[in-house]
């Protein structure tokens, strides 16, 4: 039987894929750089990059900075914060207050350990596996992303939200999680509406047993005009202006 050099088993990358994959380490080389140079924040959102396979998507960055101002806001000078399964939200907030707020990342991905004392590895399959540095009822404010929406994920995250909270909670998950959220946790869907970098087949929400600041903000924007201009649009179509008082 002939054989060749090419018959060894091993397998060969098209000039188009070798083109690729050199251009991936390329830019992955420039990041590490970037990562060494003065200019580099380690608190900006993006600055450890997303694992699709621990279902990572980032926040963008005005949503990042919205609720980081809205925890900060509730908890006050000298306040507790925990950020369950919500690392981009950590970092906005330390990017905010790095030294005068007491914040928490509690994280799977052992990646955020670059945070020294405010990183506490979690799994939310044994929700109440924490150190005893965080206390029960000791945060001010807990903010949590569950990473899967499942009904196990969620109801094992809650009960690392029941433990540290002694107050305000803010939930950022599916929209198909709203019922499970109002019975567990007794939370209901907020109007502000958070985005990421990447476009996300399910709706995403978030949800609070208070009232945001927030939705205050979000309706005296773009959003006021876009339901004050779609209420136009259905008066004139219904025709009821032609017996408006003029």
């Amino acid at each position: 039987m002939e054989g060749s050099d090419d018959d060894d088993g091993v397998p060969q990358l098209s000039s188009h894929a070798l083109a690729a994959l050199q251009e991936f380490y390329a830019e992955q080389q420039q990041q590490e750089t970037l990562k060494l140079g003065p200019e580099y924040d380690k608190f900006s959102v993006g600055s450890v990059e997303e694992d699709w396979q621990l279902s990572q998507f980032w926040y963008s960055d005005e949503t990042a900075l919205s609720l980081a101002k809205e925890v900060i806001e509730v908890c006050g000078e000298n306040g507790r914060i925990a950020c369950i399964s919500a690392p981009s939200i950590y970092q906005k907030v330390r990017g905010l207050a790095r030294e005068s707020l007491h914040v928490q990342l509690l994280e799977y991905d052992q990646r955020f350990a670059i945070y020294g004392d405010d990183f506490v590895f979690y799994d939310y399959n044994e929700p109440l596996k924490l150190p005893e540095s965080l206390e029960q009822s000791s945060f001010d404010i807990v903010i949590a992303d569950p990473p899967y929406l499942s009904e196990e994920c969620l109801r094992n995250t809650a009960q690392t939200i029941k433990y540290l909270s002694r107050g305000k909670i803010i939930l950022c998950t599916g929209a198909i999680m709203e019922d499970l959220a109002a019975q567990i946790l007794g939370l209901k869907i907020c109007k502000f509406i958070p985005k990421h970098t990447r476009s996300l087949a399910n709706e995403f929400r978030c949800y609070s047993n208070y009232e945001l600041t927030l939705d205050s903000r979000f309706l005296g924007g773009k959003n006021l005009q876009q339901i004050l201009r779609s209420h136009l649009v259905n008066w004139s179509r219904s025709g009821s202006y032609r017996n408006a008082s003029l």
